[in-house]
């Protein structure tokens, strides 16, 4: 079974074919049984060039430009690339069963991965308030591939149905409770699907039962953050309502007073989505380095003596580092600390910054083993530590091609 999946941002298309193995399993460790045959991205949709980039299995990667109004010709634009005769992967788009999406937020509807239908479309369009930026978008990638293949089902993989296993003292705010019930203003959470990815295979690489395990997951890339799992449920998370609560992010200014926001809104005389723009977009480490949200610049600088992209740096660790602290006492304990995404799949300097101090709670990394470490499967655990550390790639697309395909064939059952 061949499927799509995409992630449809409010001008560009990510989009991976990924070829599924025939009743293979859908645990974390069996990674390989599932082949990406094609991934790529269409950029800048519905201004006067749009770029795609793709690179297929086997083929060169190819850039191509062209304009592209909208998100069904950037859907029409990728599957003719899939099919092109020199760097394509398949002849027909009958090859592709199913497409599967990245959703960003399913407020309290949606505690699952859905199959698409007319009914879910339209309780679908009612989270769009939850999340203004995203879910536009990623309705616009559904409604595309309806128009360009009608026949093949789709799946709705949501970003934040991992995150509804949290109990109510940890996802409510202390604000007026009518804010809940009319607006359904609460913590949701982010990054599910790769805090379930991830938290499973640490439970399968170190033999732990997985009922039982209390793991905490640190997805660190531009956009990041931390998740308390005991069991393989979520119990806390780090961002909230929206994606800007919690850590130190590229340009997210994360945890903050409202006082502040309040405070600038007032002395620079900004409107609601003004002030959206600088706590989403001018912030974290961008805005305190002044320099960059990438932290291989931020590191490079700060090795040269750049103090404020020390400070970034500095600021980004100790923020993780507290949320480690206060999941371990809320979980009562901790086996794992996992870290994952851009950042902790490659940046040892950080992570051996974050885990500095977490001795006195029995988490203590091995240096020399962390040192220069990227991308790998890995044991970090120093000997005598407790708890275990490592590093645990992510592969959230997978993730949504597997629950796609998990739900297409219990469709496919049911009708037979």
């Amino acid at each position: 079974m061949k499927i799509l999946v995409l992630n449809c941002g409010s001008s560009s298309i990510k989009y991976q074919l990924i070829e599924m193995e025939e009743g293979g399993s859908v645990t974390a460790s069996d990674v390989l049984d599932d082949r990406l045959i094609a991934k790529g991205i269409v950029e800048r949709i519905g201004l006067d060039r749009a770029d795609l980039t793709q690179h297929a299995d086997g083929k060169e990667k190819v850039t191509v430009s062209k304009q592209v109004a909208n998100h069904q010709e950037g859907v029409q634009w990728v599957l003719e690339y899939l099919m092109h005769p020199t760097h394509g992967v398949i002849k027909d788009v009958s090859e592709i069963s199913a497409a599967g999406h990245r959703v960003a937020h399913g407020g309290e509807t949606f505690k699952k991965s859905t199959l698409i239908t007319p009914k879910v479309m339209e309780e679908l369009r009612k989270t769009v308030s939850l999340a203004p930026l995203h879910n536009p978008a990623n309705i616009k990638g559904i409604e595309s591939i309806s128009a360009v293949l009608p026949s093949i089902p789709q799946v709705a993989v949501f970003d934040t149905s991992f995150h509804q296993s949290m109990p109510d003292y940890a996802y409510m705010y202390a604000i007026p409770y009518r804010y809940y019930e009319e607006h359904k203003i609460r913590r949701y959470g982010f990054h599910g699907t790769s805090h379930k990815f991830v938290v499973e295979k640490a439970a399968e690489f170190y033999g732990l039962d997985y009922g039982s395990a209390k793991i905490i997951s640190c997805h660190l890339g531009n956009g990041a953050s931390i998740a308390a799992v005991v069991g393989g449920r979520s119990v806390d998370t780090s961002m909230g309502y929206t994606p800007v609560e919690g850590l130190v992010m590229g340009t997210r200014a994360g945890d903050i007073d409202a006082g502040v926001v309040f405070d600038i809104m007032r002395n620079e005389g900004l409107t609601a989505d003004e002030a959206s723009d600088v706590f989403n977009r001018q912030s974290g480490l961008q805005g305190i380095s002044g320099l960059s949200s990438d932290m291989r610049d931020l590191n490079a600088a700060a090795s040269a003596g750049n103090d404020r992209a020390r400070l970034a740096l500095d600021m980004f660790a100790y923020r993780v580092k507290k949320y480690i602290g206060a999941y371990a006492a809320a979980m009562g304990g901790v086996d794992v600390i996992l870290f994952t995404g851009g950042i902790g799949e490659n940046d040892f300097v950080i992570r051996a910054r974050i885990c500095k101090g977490l001795e006195f709670m029995g988490a203590v990394l091995d240096v020399r083993r962390n040192d220069g470490l990227r991308g790998v499967d890995t044991d970090l655990t120093a000997d005598g530590s407790r708890v275990k550390i490592c590093l645990m790639t992510t592969n959230e697309e997978l993730v949504i091609a597997r629950e796609t395909e998990t739900i297409v064939n219990c469709q496919l059952s049911i009708v037979n």
